[in-house]
Formats: structure tokens, C-alpha cells, sequence
């Protein structure tokens, strides 16, 4: 048989498949790192992007509020804005 598929191994697939790690296009742009290591130690905010936006916050309170910043950034940066809806 000419045509007929060749068994590579016993268990291998011999037909091609889609490759899994095709790439959809979608970048990120902003990142958040908490540190909390835990009950007695500093915790610790970083807030970056790539519109520039580098922020940096130690202690509870300026940690938490640095995190909500970064939320409210996430909804106003031109560059995550313009990205809405491309991965649709």
C-alpha cells in the first residue's frame, strides 16, 4: 500500500495536528507584583506598563492603595485601551 500512513511507535500519533501554542496575538501590558510574605513583614506593591508607568509602594496602606491605582489604570491607559475587543 503506496498511500498508507507510517506508525512511527506504538502509541505515536503518525498524523500531524495543530500546533497548541499558536500565537493569538494579545501582548501584556500591565503588571502588578504583590509581595505579602507575611504577618509581621512589610508587604509590597509594584505597579508597572508599558505606556511608562512605574510605581512603587511598601506597607499596608500604601500597598492597598497602590493596587486599586493600578485597577483604576487598567481602565484609563490609552495603550490597554486601544487593545479592547482585538482578541474578539
Amino acid at each position: 500500500m503506496a498511500g498508507a500512513l507510517k506508525v512511527v511507535a506504538e502509541g505515536v500519533p503518525s498524523s500531524v495536528r495543530p500546533d497548541p501554542h499558536t500565537d493569538d496575538g494579545r501582548r501584556p501590558v500591565a503588571w502588578l507584583h504583590i509581595v505579602a510574605p507575611g504577618r509581621g513583614v512589610t508587604p509590597s506593591v509594584r505597579s508597572w506598563c508599558a505606556c511608562g508607568r512605574d510605581l512603587f509602594a511598601a506597607g499596608q496602606r500604601r500597598a492597598l492603595a497602590l493596587i486599586e491605582d493600578h485597577v483604576q489604570h487598567r481602565s484609563l491607559c490609552p495603550l490597554l485601551i486601544s487593545q479592547e475587543g482585538k482578541a474578539a
